[in-house]
């Protein structure tokens, strides 16, 4: 791995004074069965409530971007309000129909999807999604994702100067149009221009998140280009790129050949890059994603240095998954003496305990 060069205090981002900070008052969620887990209601009580690059979060466990939109579609399993946040579709500047069907295929232990960032652009979501994720009380995390820095920049602008915004997450796991199609997360001096762009438009008091890719060879390097761009904090991860073949036909399932991988089958692959970065840089906010289904998933995020996690693929199965991963996650929580789930962050880097009876 590279040598990093993050420094916490020129990051921050965070001047005194500005826009006031997100708060919200913790209360402990119910606690249930979470397998191996039950019988832990007699552990300490436990507070979810988290601070994640300044913002404060009632859980810390948030959809992923891609699962339910803008979060409506959520609302009629669970209070939107109640869940750490709601992360967003990514949006574009402009509305896109995606890619032709079929658009996704179930994968073992996974789901491939080809979507193509379907949506109604900037202006629609500004305009109806984000006005109802405030309505709601939600904390909105609001993805964008741009073809050039210039689009980048201007859905910084317009989304950092909206209301209601918690923090803004940088997809760059898209192809640069101005440079032969290069996706950005797979180069560290493209990877910093896009979140770079970005963070211009976006108040320092709202945090920026860069979601990156496990599909390159230095994922250290990358994350450590994006922090001394102006990013206050790290997703990992996208999707990894994967193919499936149809028995049949003899031909790839989806209409675009490829797709992005998600679910259980991608979560060591995930925990392995949280602890790479959090292991290189361990100041650095994290928020890990790929595979969480449950709330020993979640903890498992949190012991390889995760400051929070995001559920995406589960939510199709199980539209109020976020809820009853935060209970099962407070379980877990209690089962080990822990009250809080910052008192979990990174402690799988500690050295294990030397058996009695060996040597030094």
């Amino acid at each position: 791995m590279g040598r990093c060069r993050y420094h916490p205090g020129r990051h921050a981002g965070r001047p005194p004074g500005g826009r006031a900070r997100v708060t919200v008052t913790s209360q402990p969620a119910a606690v249930v069965d979470s397998s191996s887990d039950v019988g832990a209601a007699s552990g300490p009580v436990v507070d979810l409530a988290i601070e994640l690059a300044g913002v404060r979060l009632p859980t810390p466990v948030m959809t992923a971007s891609g699962c339910a939109a803008a979060g409506r579609e959520l609302a009629p399993f669970l209070d939107v309000a109640a869940i750490g946040a709601v992360v967003t579709k990514s949006v574009r500047l402009d509305p896109r129909s995606g890619r032709a069907t079929p658009r996704m295929v179930e994968t073992p232990s996974g789901m491939l999807n080809s979507i193509g960032l379907q949506g109604p652009g900037i202006d629609a979501f500004l305009a109806t999604d984000l006005p109802w994720l405030v309505s709601h009380g939600a904390r909105a995390v609001v993805s964008i994702a741009g073809g050039s820095l210039g689009e980048y920049a201007e859905l910084g602008r317009r989304v950092g100067s909206s209301p209601g915004v918690a923090a803004v997450e940088v997809n760059i796991s898209c192809p640069n149009v101005e440079n032969r199609g290069l996706v950005f997360a797979c180069d560290p001096f493209q990877a910093a221009r896009a979140v770079s762009a970005a963070r211009r438009g976006i108040p320092r008091d709202v945090p920026v998140l860069a979601k990156l890719s496990p599909d390159v060879t230095d994922l250290v390097s990358i994350a450590d280009s994006v922090m001394e761009a102006g990013a206050t904090g790290l997703t990992l991860i996208n999707t990894t790129l994967g193919l499936a073949i149809d028995h049949d036909t003899m031909r790839p399932v989806l209409a675009g050949t490829t797709g992005g991988l998600s679910g259980p089958a991608i979560r060591p692959l995930a925990v392995r890059c949280v602890w790479q970065v959090h292991q290189a840089m361990p100041d650095v906010p994290i928020v890990g994603v790929g595979g969480v289904r449950t709330g020993r998933d979640a903890f498992e995020f949190l012991l390889a240095g995760a400051t929070a996690v995001q559920v995406g693929t589960v939510v199709f199965h199980d539209p109020s998954a976020p809820h009853r991963v935060a209970n099962e996650l407070q379980v877990a929580l209690a089962a080990r003496g822990l009250r809080s789930p910052a008192e979990a962050v990174g402690l799988a880097h500690q050295p294990r305990p030397r058996p009695e009876g060996t040597d030094d």
